[in-house]
């Protein structure tokens, strides 16, 4: 069938006898039928294949799905529903039109998800509203921390202070600064009832 009309493909003028020979060998599991079958009809089907994707390495993907597909449903091509190379070239059609197909709703859902991400509206007031709540909840935490606690992590958040600086700003061993911000941050996680 051709993309464009839907009319079937007039095969050449290769055997269709032949063909129908191969398709049958290979229903029966013959490996060698299958490399003749393969050599016999895979540029016309990768023309094919070719016409409606446009995309090179897409058609020698879908080229390829389509010779699994033949190996595996040799069994079941009936010679009096119409000619082998017919049957190949409708397995080859509709195996392209889903690829354009599963690529066109790829594409839709993208641009779905797209306009819905970019559709969010900013609400600067309800943004404010849930950051000044979330620092009191945090404010609120840090008043349950014990004092040593609560000025290194004061210092370093709050202050942009490094370890070492908070050291030496509080003459202490960096060592016991860190086991403060550590301690101190796992209790505040606890108790704003953060997960990690």
């Amino acid at each position: 069938m051709t993309a464009e009309t839907g009319a079937p493909i007039a095969p050449r003028d290769e055997p269709s006898h032949d063909v129908a020979t191969l398709v049958t060998a290979v229903a029966s599991g013959d490996q060698r039928a299958f490399g003749d079958l393969y050599d016999a009809v895979a540029a016309r089907v990768h023309g094919l294949v070719r016409r409606i994707l446009i995309d090179d390495a897409q058609s020698e993907e879908v080229t390829q799905e389509i010779f699994l597909e033949i190996w595996q449903s040799a069994p079941r091509f009936d010679a009096t529903r119409g000619s082998a190379i017919g049957w190949i070239f409708t397995l080859a059609h509709r195996r392209a039109v889903d690829r354009v197909r599963s690529a066109q709703s790829t594409r839709d859902r993208d641009e779905r998800i797209a306009k819905r991400d970019t559709d969010t509206a900013y609400d600067p007031v309800a943004e404010e509203g849930d950051a000044r709540i979330e620092s009191q909840r945090v404010h609120r935490a840090l008043r349950e921390l014990s004092g040593a606690q609560r000025e290194a992590i004061t210092l370093a958040y709050y202050g942009g202070f490094s370890q070492s600086e908070i050291a030496e700003r509080l003459d202490t061993p960096i060592g016991t600064v860190k086991t403060r911000l550590r301690d101190g941050m796992i209790r505040l996680r606890s108790l704003l009832g953060v997960t990690t």
